[in-house]
């Protein structure tokens, strides 16, 4: 027999991100703890709301199969004296629960050995349950847990009621530790707003129908498909385009169990505040969702929201009907305050000049040891001026970076970005373009925050890519410099995501910049500036570069290359120095290795010069020999298959010096025929021949082609 099993676990109003997760966690422990209690059942399903956690087993079986298992036991001459058993098998098979004439003897592959067969009888479900609940809700992890009462019982927020039914049946469950003690009931609770009385669940297959009825929509897709169409319909309707990122919807779907979607105005007043300011408040502040005008560019210098936002928006409410217009006005209210506060800020700021600001960084601590936020601001514009000496930028732009590189920081004392910490940048670039500095001054500022992280924007600007490398730059090497390392999961600077923006930018304006002298020539600075860290320059550069080798493989595979094209154009000896002195090149003859391998021409490409490669290593040629006419003589040939190779190489020779990637790789595809020919064609030749010269000059012939495709990559690294 089997029937529907369902728990709710009622609490007081869950923080969204636990409720989110508990779900995930939720999922996974029960399916696998049924699974090991050998419960049979159809499927596991979580449901969830800000009140409450619910599984619901679908064709929960009622008891456990009986089991029935081989046991092995000692072997044969142990366990029996002269055909009689013996003390070992009397005591293996009371171990078993089974007579000592039930044993059996069996053949294993360490000899005859006793096996006896066990039945265990299948347990009760129900009593099954009654340990698993408690431990499937002790087994939920989140952050800050509390205790309530005088018990001990820790979690997100105080239970305060539990349902435990399997069909028609309550399953007796008591969690230890609760103060008021929580036991199971067949009660629910409904909408907070439509009584908070106890709710008579009769049968577990009652329950949605049963909260439906009493205001709440357990299930949780069903929430998020509801408030999405509202806010659809709604922007529909408002001629508007909803702001409302991934993160905010997913908070929303678990901040109510009653989804009812109202619509706020804002005060005409507050639009003279930069729209990001108003957006901020709304959405992380309130959890609001603006309403965009349609068809605006987003301009992240606009100092007015006039043109960028409607005055409508839409909020996510969690009441009755009756009450829309009072929650709606309270809403405004509240927001009309938080923007009343920004105006204040922004009025206040703009009192003082962006220059006043920076030399307030003086008064702020950077990193103890790193000084003032003003001293990492003057190591930043002078990393900037590096840079632009070093990239041959556009007069302009260099001078746009330098400026911006002065002022970056500015707004970090600014009171609006003390309020609104999410607004640094962005703030300090509006600024500066009110006060007269160019537009690329400004938008260097407000980019060179940029990528925040995984899968954020880009510096649209050279002057704000160079100020974003500077930035980045002064972190890496001021934080190695103290002495300090990520390791493992720790990285309180944020080091490693500061490694992999450097490389998006530099990989994104498609610079030829050589790190490793940058940062060869950077630290001599360093230790200059810092004698009292008594810096080794040596082994700061050697850091510093391993850490960046480091993120170049990780980000390139976590924008979705394969590991083994990877490794291939990151590993080999000869690139390791590449990969710094050069970051765009690495990406370069990866994107030609997926293109081959897209178009099917790797592979016989592959196998010609791994095994060129293996057999080169037979000889004794360095991987740096590229020109086949100092090494091979053709005098010594002897099959028209060494003289066509040997001029393939010939015409490969400047593509390879030439670092010509892309002809290079055509050209070793063209010539793959030609090389297969070396091996197996009619005229293929005996590599390993007795005569020690023409055997050398053979291995040589092969040795070059492994160093010429070797620019390319590392071969045999490549999986088929």
């Amino acid at each position: 027999m089997t029937s529907t099993f369902l728990l709710e676990i009622g609490t007081e109003e869950l923080p969204a991100d636990f409720a989110r997760q508990a779900l995930d966690q939720l999922q996974d422990r029960v399916g696998r703890d049924l699974l090991d209690s050998r419960l049979d059942h159809k499927s596991v399903q979580v449901l969830g709301t800000p009140r409450r956690l619910v599984v619901r087993v679908h064709g929960l079986a009622d008891r456990q199969p009986d089991l029935e298992e081989d046991q092995k036991g000692p072997p044969i001459a142990q366990a029996f004296k002269d055909g009689v058993p013996g003390p070992a098998a009397i005591g293996f098979s009371k171990r078993c629960g089974v007579d000592p004439s039930q044993l059996e003897v069996r053949n294993t592959p360490k000899g005859e050995c006793v096996f006896a067969s066990v039945r265990t009888e299948g347990q009760n479900s129900v009593d099954l349950l009654q340990e698993l609940i408690p431990a499937w809700i002790n087994g939920l992890q989140g952050r800050r847990f509390m205790r309530w009462g005088t018990g001990s019982q820790r979690f997100s927020r105080p239970i305060r009621w539990l349902l435990a039914l399997k069909g028609v049946d309550l399953i007796p469950v008591e969690i230890p530790g609760a103060d008021p003690p929580v036991r199971s009931d067949r009660f629910s609770r409904g909408h907070r707003l439509h009584g908070d009385q106890p709710l008579p669940i009769d049968t577990a297959e009652d329950y949605d129908d049963t909260l439906a009825a009493a205001g709440v929509i357990v299930d949780r897709q069903q929430r998020a498909a509801l408030i999405r169409s509202q806010l659809d319909a709604s922007a529909d309707q408002l001629n508007g385009l909803p702001d409302c990122p991934e993160s905010l919807f997913e908070e929303l779907v678990d901040l109510v169990e009653s989804p009812r979607l109202l619509q706020g105005s804002i005060a005409e007043r507050f639009l003279s505040l930069p729209p990001e300011v108003i957006i901020t408040v709304m959405q992380a502040h309130q959890r609001y969702v603006p309403l965009k005008v349609p068809e605006v560019t987003p301009d992240p210098l606009q100092l007015e929201a006039t043109v960028v936002l409607q005055r409508d928006f839409l909020l996510v409410g969690n009441g009755l009907e009756a009450a829309d217009a009072l929650i709606t006005r309270g809403n405004e209210r509240v927001l009309a305050a938080r923007l009343a506060d920004a105006e204040f800020f922004l009025s206040v700021d703009r009192r003082q000049p962006s220059s006043a600001r920076r030399e307030a960084l003086d008064r702020v601590t950077f990193a103890e040891g790193l000084g003032s936020l003003l001293d990492r601001c003057q190591r930043i514009e002078r990393t900037a001026r590096q840079l632009v000496d070093q990239l041959n930028l556009d007069a302009h732009q260099g001078e746009a970076a330098i400026r911006a590189a002065h002022f970056c920081k500015h707004d970090l004392v600014s009171q609006m970005v003390g309020e609104f910490p999410e607004l640094q940048g962005l703030m300090g670039g509006k600024y500066l373009l009110e006060e007269g500095e160019p537009t690329e001054v400004a938008l260097a500022v407000v980019e060179h925050y940029l990528p925040r992280g995984a899968g954020d924007q880009l510096p649209s600007s050279d002057a704000g890519a160079v100020v974003a490398l500077a930035e980045r730059l002064e972190l890496l090497l001021s934080i190695f410099a103290k002495g300090e390392r990520p390791s493992g999961s720790s990285d309180p600077y944020a080091l490693r995501r500061a490694g992999n923006g450097l490389l998006q930018i530099v990989w994104d304006r498609g610079w030829r910049l050589d790190l490793s002298r940058f940062l060869g020539s950077a630290v001599e600075d360093w230790a200059a500036l810092f004698p009292e860290f008594a810096i080794d320059s040596s082994a700061l550069h050697q850091d510093l570069c391993q850490l960046l080798r480091q993120r170049i493989v990780s980000q390139l595979e976590d924008e979705g290359f394969v590991p083994d094209l990877v490794q291939a154009v990151s590993a080999e000896s000869v690139a390791t120095e590449r990969l710094l002195a050069d970051p765009m090149d690495v990406r370069e003859r990866l994107d030609l290795l997926n293109a081959l391998r897209q178009s099917k021409a790797l592979p016989g490409l592959m196998a010609v010069v791994q095994r060129a490669a293996r057999l080169a290593e037979k000889g004794d040629l360095v991987e740096t020999d590229l020109t086949v006419s100092a090494v091979v003589s053709p005098e010594r040939f002897e099959s028209p298959s060494e003289t066509a190779m040997y001029e393939v190489l010939v015409q490969l020779e400047p593509l390879a010096s030439g670092r010509r990637y892309r002809e290079l790789a055509e050209a070793l595809v063209q010539a793959t025929p030609v090389l297969e020919a070396f091996f197996d064609g009619d005229d293929s030749v005996m590599v390993m021949a007795d005569d020690p010269e023409l055997r050398r000059n053979r291995l040589n012939l092969l040795g070059v082609l492994r160093n010429q495709a070797g620019v390319l990559a590392r071969f045999d690294l490549i999986q088929i």
